[in-house]
């Protein structure tokens, strides 16, 4: 019986030596896993860091190029201003061009009649001062409407 108690014990060392040697390897496998995990954590931290620089200096310039856009926006929006300003007081200066046309044509119409103002010619500079000389009252009035435009 002592010989069958050393057998199994024998069996038992040899199942005991061939799971230390699968036990042995799978912590060489590990360990060298190790390794390799360890080196890829570093890398992705050094990937994770020029994501975070990246994501900064993109910032930046988004904040830059807003910041110039809002100025462009401001601008903008004063010229609209002006513009739209310079717009009605055209439209009004039209408005009474178009209205002192509108009743100097019955006074040209009517050359005969007394009172009527003399057919529109062009003027001519008067020798004394050198300005040119107004010839009917269509003149006058568009040359006052003019001058109350500027």
């Amino acid at each position: 019986m002592e010989w069958i108690l050393e057998l199994v014990l024998a069996v038992l060392l040899v199942a005991t030596l061939f799971h230390a040697v699968r036990l042995e390897r799978a912590l060489g496998v590990l360990k060298r896993d190790r390794a390799e995990l360890e080196e890829l954590v570093a890398g992705f931290n050094a990937s994770t860091r020029q994501a975070e620089q990246g994501i900064e200096r993109l910032r930046t310039a988004t904040d830059g190029a807003g910041r110039q856009i809002a100025r462009q926006i401001d601008a903008a929006l004063a010229l609209k201003d002006d513009l739209t300003f310079l717009l009605d007081r055209s439209e009004r200066a039209a408005d009474r061009l178009d209205m002192l046309v509108r009743s100097a044509r019955p006074l040209m119409a009517d050359p005969q009649r007394p009172g009527a103002p003399e057919p529109l010619r062009p003027a001519m500079a008067e020798p004394e001062t050198g300005e040119p000389r107004v010839r009917s009252q269509a003149e006058r009035d568009l040359l006052k409407a003019l001058r109350m435009a500027r």
